[in-house]
């Protein structure tokens, strides 16, 4: 009997989100005369051969897993991605399960330092706005609590001069409030990409250190629903997951009320759908009005269709065609970043992605001494030696 369960390699790169052809091409593995690569990985996996000490923390770093996990007796139970609010679906494959949990595990090792800092320091006053409502509070309550929490009107997030700028206008307020932003959709490589159908936000409802996480892959005018409905979570006090569109009671309420904060149902009304139009035309008309606003095509639909501006076939529809525009039109944006990206890029887009919020946490610790630059890199999810750029110009 191996030293190592063999299936504890097997868990350990799965839960990273990894393909066998991924892990040997991470690990450095090459074919050899005896065995390929990929052969090598089998044996390990299968018990027929037993990893040496190097290719086990060669093994740690890529799985992102500490070296003593790979002395269990067993693979650990799946941790807790805490309330599952995404309707069921066959389309969602093991590995987007995988990638998840590690990206879970990453955020909720962050948002654990993040909180273990603030106790430290004796910075651990309850905030009330978690767990604050009910499923059974009317949706105007908890809009008009959200309006408090953040003082941020309708009127100003609409007139931003970008689906940008509105939802910068939106995190700022939230993380000045308390309530940490997070960008964050992969697992730092293309390759561990989310869809939004697998993940679209995350809420970690905790009193002392609240996050909230938004799938960066998502169209920029969605991230600001996304923002508002994981904030009715933290509301609710949930902590959990959300997808691109479920009809869960909960998901509908959140939202409800992220709808109703950034639009008026006599706004929507005021669009005059008529429902007896072909979708072309619904289409059109819909995307110029919530672009003039800042405002996500798919989000305009649901608000039409909540108070009966158009019927249910007819929101699906056309959120089906919102979506396929928006994928067919990724290619083309992702090559013009490319093309416009400059060297010194790679701080800033880790400084957005990061947001404010934590990295003025983590330069105000590190300057009181309370917290390593190691620590530091953790909570920034970082190396160590990018956090003095990441700090000094946060």
């Amino acid at each position: 009997m191996p030293e190592v369960n063999p299936e504890i390699l097997t868990w350990a790169r799965e839960t990273a989100g990894l393909t066998r052809e991924d892990a040997v091409a991470r690990l450095g593995f090459s074919d050899a005369r005896r065995r390929t690569a990929l052969e090598r990985l089998d044996d390990y996996e299968s018990g027929r051969d037993e990893p040496s000490r190097s290719v086990l923390l060669n093994m740690a770093s890529q799985y992102r897993r500490p070296l003593l996990a790979f002395y269990l007796r067993k693979p650990p139970r799946k941790g807790d991605r805490g309330a599952d609010f995404r309707s069921a679906s066959s389309d969602r494959s093991t590995r987007d399960d995988a990638i998840l949990d590690a990206l879970i595990r990453d955020v909720r090792a962050r948002q654990s330092l993040v909180r273990a800092v603030l106790e430290e320091e004796d910075e651990t006053k309850p905030f009330p706005f978690i767990g604050s409502h009910e499923l059974t509070d009317k949706r105007p309550t908890v809009v008009r609590s959200l309006r408090s929490l953040l003082g941020v009107r309708r009127e100003n997030y609409h007139t931003q001069p970008s689906a940008e700028a509105a939802f910068g206008l939106l995190r700022t307020a939230t993380e000045e409030a308390g309530i940490f932003v997070v960008l964050k959709g992969n697992l730092g490589t293309h390759h561990t990409e989310l869809d939004t159908e697998v993940f679209r936000g995350l809420a970690v409802a905790d009193k002392i250190a609240p996050f909230v996480v938004i799938n960066e892959y998502d169209a920029r005018p969605a991230w600001s629903f996304t923002l508002l409905h994981e904030l009715v979570h933290l509301a609710l006090g949930q902590t959990g997951i959300s997808g691109a569109r479920s009809d869960n009671k909960t998901e509908q309420f959140c939202d409800d009320v992220a709808g109703r904060f950034l639009l008026h149902n006599n706004d929507v009304r005021e669009l005059a759908l008529d429902p007896s139009s072909d979708t072309h035309h619904l289409t059109e008309r819909i995307s110029e009005f919530a672009n003039r606003r800042n405002l996500s095509r798919t989000m305009v639909a649901y608000r039409a269709y909540r108070i009966g501006e158009i019927n249910r076939p007819m929101y699906e529809s056309l959120s089906r065609d919102f979506r396929n525009q928006w994928l067919n039109g990724r290619s083309d944006r992702r090559e013009r970043q490319r093309r416009t990206r400059g060297g010194g890029d790679f701080y800033a887009t880790r400084r957005h992605r990061i947001g404010n919020g934590v990295i003025t946490l983590v330069r105000r610790m590190m300057a009181s001494e309370a917290l390593s630059t190691t620590r530091a890199a953790t909570v920034l999810g970082v190396k160590p030696h990018q956090v003095q750029s990441i700090v000094e110009h946060g």
